[in-house]
């Protein structure tokens, strides 16, 4: 038979493993510690890199999109704070400015596409709209997009929609796109043409009658299509939204 093991024993393996954790708590502090310190650096060189060229992270939309990726690797938000050293920047200004300027598009074209406009045509407009007063400032897709996703402290009045293949739209009208909605919206985007109808969806996205018929009513009575009953075979669902970018893609 094998013995037992004594009190004694367990009181010295129950002493070591307390050894091993108060060991490996002094180990993770002292990383914690190191890392800590390393953000601090770091953050600090991010902040000399940022004055040294702040006149070309204005201007230059990669740059500034590289600038905002090394922020997010140390957790630093520059749009999040409006006084510090990071307001001496006008960072936040420029997403700020931009953010109501998406806002001015969206409410003027909303009463022909339904509150739903691609990203493409957005920065088209803004682009227009801005003319050559800003210095010369470059909006790119990332601009638009992190500008636009600050106007989430709305609620779900706005939003950016990803619709595949790098395309995006925002929709400015109250209420959440469900899955089958956006389901719809990508296989048009992705169509390069701005319509649709029951049979391309039963087709292409292997959905029953009723549920794409049930997706496309709801669309419908959002504003978000327009319905063509003139063709022969069946009813036609035109997005307005993406009138435009089919358009340049068939250019």
């Amino acid at each position: 038979m094998r013995r037992r093991a004594g009190v004694g024993a367990i009181q010295k393996q129950k002493l070591e493993q307390e050894k091993y954790k108060d060991k490996g708590n002094e180990i993770q502090e002292n990383q914690f510690e190191q890392m800590t310190k390393q953000l601090e650096v770091f953050r600090l060189n991010l902040e000399e890199f940022a004055t040294k060229h702040k006149n070309e992270i204005r201007k230059n939309a990669q740059f500034r999109k590289q600038f905002q990726d090394m922020c997010a690797s140390i957790g630093v938000d520059p749009l999040a704070s409006g006084k510090g050293f990071w307001s001496v920047l006008g960072i936040g200004d420029f997403y700020y400015e931009l953010a109501v300027q998406i806002v001015e598009v969206c409410l003027a074209t909303s009463y022909k596409n339904g509150g739903l406009i691609s990203l493409r045509e957005l920065r088209t407009r803004l682009i227009k709209a801005r003319g050559q007063g800003k210095q010369h400032q470059e909006i790119s897709q990332d601009d638009l997009i992190c500008a636009a996703r600050k106007l989430k402290i709305f609620g779900s009045g706005f939003s950016v929609v990803s619709v595949g293949k790098g395309q995006y739209m925002v929709q400015s009208i109250p209420g959440e796109l469900s899955m089958d909605h956006t389901a719809v919206i990508e296989q048009v985007a992705n169509s390069n043409q701005a319509f649709t109808s029951v049979s391309m969806l039963q087709e292409q996205l292997n959905w029953e009658t009723t549920r794409a018929q049930n997706a496309l009513d709801h669309l419908l009575q959002e504003g978000l299509v327009w319905i063509d009953l003139q063709d022969v075979m069946e009813k036609l669902y035109y997005f307005p939204s993406l009138f435009t970018a089919c358009i340049n893609a068939s250019n």
